[in-house]
């Protein structure tokens, strides 16, 4: 993009692509396996009425079944991951289409096969459980039968499971909207005009030239102005199925069913939540420094990514910013690092933006190809290589997963999820500040991991404070309007940045353009993941092999254990509030450090 022009997909590098070919070599491999997809699925009836009749019969049924979802999961990956190269791509919307049309099918044919299986009496299950063809399913099976008291009658399974393909309408059509649809135009600077988008929002904003993130912020929000009441009709949509499915389900509310599969108990989120709220303060101290360091006589909105040291930014290319996370990850011993080194410089990774990619980034692990890594690397964002190390951090916690688990119980949590990835970060920074040359560069870095601790760990809990909110309001029967949830993100706005910051009168659409509230309840998991990666940063540095083995333990562990049980065994306990504490704790004194700096 060194023209200011983003490319299209098709001239994008080949290098520079992610190698989907592990999935399916081509559009037409994939098309053919979704007819075997389709063919399978009109085997999945037969089985019907035989799994309570013996452990062997019940074992061809979970054969069967493991099969068939290892191909589901190779097409629902291909078809996503070449969707989201291009979001405007008819062809990639298509198979998208296609998969989900068939995969709701196929959820319809087997919606009697939970009911079956939690119908087996306590007593058959467990002596099932006893045969050696049932060993690689007993977690599975066990967590399965945690959900006995919210898996409803056959019929009722099925018309929920063919309901199902509808469910994410409000999610598929805000990205559109936002990443296809609306065009945000250009921004004048000194080096011509530049392209704004949903990925290169952050690069404005963390432009030194508060003049050209005021006419961005402008710009951007406008869009968002003129669309505000769709976006909160689509917000409010997405809202009321995740209430809908928790009734169905006999939960007692939308967070509850949303925290059930990890078995998180809701005091977790409180917890939160409540220690955050108790230390606002030095979040408020953070700002009340920036505007300070920023010589304003008045802290805008557009003022709270700018970096305070803006001579200590520099260019890092990708191949540079491998190098720096392979040196930092160094502790972790040779295995985690070459292989790490070897995919991000391999083609794991879609590397760089082009005309309609999905903004943001994610890893994408699967259990029988590469653990994928979307990102739209920009060079002159330090905080791409942050990005990059973090979903580094995730793709080997899929790694280590998938080389250490039976399919059916591969998939870690996304609670678990965000504590490998934040954990790489911190090493990171840890590496840079040993390694920083120059005053300038050590304030730039602390500056840089406050503004990080800042959005993961009080951001985070902001939005999660939000989901709350929302979802309270629709269970209690107020519709949720442009006007409540802006007048509900703004109180939130408010208490959090304190009484430091200006807001803008568009400052709460904020809250209508997170793509995060799409999937409810799942941001509460960086502020704890955070927490929990603080921890065991601190604890595998100043410790030893075992230590290490502890955390590599963690990794390894897949879905054999449920979140808060896996993270004990790395050694933190987030039942207790404790590291969400001690991680504001650390915050604060970033800020005092900074405070020293300036």
């Amino acid at each position: 993009m060194a023209d200011g022009k983003i490319p299209e997909r098709a001239e994008v590098r080949l290098e520079n692509t992610w190698d989907l070919s592990k999935l399916f070599a081509d559009d037409g491999a994939w098309n053919a396996a979704l007819a075997e997809y389709e063919k399978l699925a009109e085997k999945i009836p037969a089985y019907r009425g035989t799994l309570g009749k013996s452990a062997e019969s019940l074992a061809d049924y979970l054969d069967f079944n493991k099969e068939f979802s290892l191909l589901e999961e190779r097409l629902n990956y291909y078809s996503d991951l070449r969707q989201t190269e291009d979001e405007g791509s008819g062809a990639a919307r298509t198979m998208t289409g296609k998969f989900m049309m068939a995969a709701s099918k196929a959820q319809a044919e087997a919606s009697w096969s939970a009911p079956e299986i939690q119908a087996i009496p306590d007593t058959v299950m467990e002596t099932f459980l006893k045969h050696p063809r049932l060993a690689e399913y007993k977690i599975y099976l066990k967590k399965l039968l945690r959900y006995k008291l919210h898996i409803l009658s056959d019929r009722e399974e099925r018309i929920i499971a063919l309901h199902a393909e509808g469910e994410g309408t409000a999610q598929e059509t805000f990205s559109v909207l936002t990443n296809v649809d609306l065009n945000f135009g250009s921004i004048d600077t000194p080096e011509g005009p530049r392209p704004l988008s949903q990925s290169t929002w952050s690069v404005f904003m963390e432009n030194p030239d508060r003049e050209l993130r005021r006419k961005a912020y402008t710009t951007f929000y406008g869009h968002f102005e003129a669309h505000k009441t769709t976006l909160a009709s689509l917000y409010s949509g997405s809202v009321k199925n995740d209430v809908i499915k928790a009734r169905i389900r006999g939960f007692g509310s939308a967070r509850q069913a949303a925290l059930f599969p990890d078995k998180v108990d809701e005091s977790v989120y409180d917890n939160l939540v409540a220690a955050i709220g108790n230390n606002l303060g030095f979040l408020h101290r953070y700002y009340a420094l920036r505007k300070k360091a920023l010589k304003l006589d008045e802290l805008r909105h557009y003022d709270v990514y700018a970096p305070i040291v803006q001579k200590a930014a520099k260019r890092t290319t990708w191949n540079e910013a491998v190098d720096l996370i392979s040196a930092a990850l160094a502790p972790l011993g040779d295995e985690y690092v070459s292989t790490i080194r070897a995919g991000l410089l391999g083609r794991w990774a879609d590397r760089y933006e082009n005309k309609g990619k999905r903004s943001g980034a994610f890893s994408a692990g699967s259990y029988t190809a590469d653990p994928y890594i979307l990102m739209n690397y920009k060079e002159d964002s330090i905080r791409d290589v942050f990005t990059l190390a973090h979903e580094g951090g995730h793709s080997m916690h899929s790694w280590y997963s998938a080389k250490s688990n039976p399919f059916m119980h591969y998939g870690y949590t996304i609670f678990e999820a965000e504590v490998a990835s934040t954990f790489n970060e911190e090493l990171l920074f840890r590496h840079l500040i040993k390694t920083a040359d120059s005053p300038e560069l050590k304030l730039y870095l602390v500056n840089k991991r406050s503004d990080d601790l800042l959005a993961t760990l009080y951001r985070q809990t902001m939005f999660a404070e939000f989901e709350k909110i929302s979802h309270e309001l629709e269970e209690s029967g107020s519709p949720l309007t442009v006007e409540v949830l802006r007048g509900a993100y703004r109180k939130l706005l408010e208490k959090y940045f304190g009484p430091d910051m200006v807001l803008e009168p568009a400052s709460d659409l904020e809250g209508l353009r997170i793509p995060h509230f799409y999937r409810a309840f799942y941001v509460y998991k960086y502020s704890t993941g955070v927490s929990a990666a603080l921890a065991l940063a601190e604890r595998v540095l100043s410790g030893g092999a075992k230590e290490r083995e502890d955390y590599f333990a963690f990794l390894k562990s897949g879905g054999s254990r449920f979140p808060i049980e896996s993270l004990k065994v790395a050694g933190v306990d987030m039942s207790s509030p404790a590291p969400v504490e001690a991680a504001c704790k650390i915050f604060g004194k970033l800020v005092t450090e900074l405070e020293g700096l300036i």
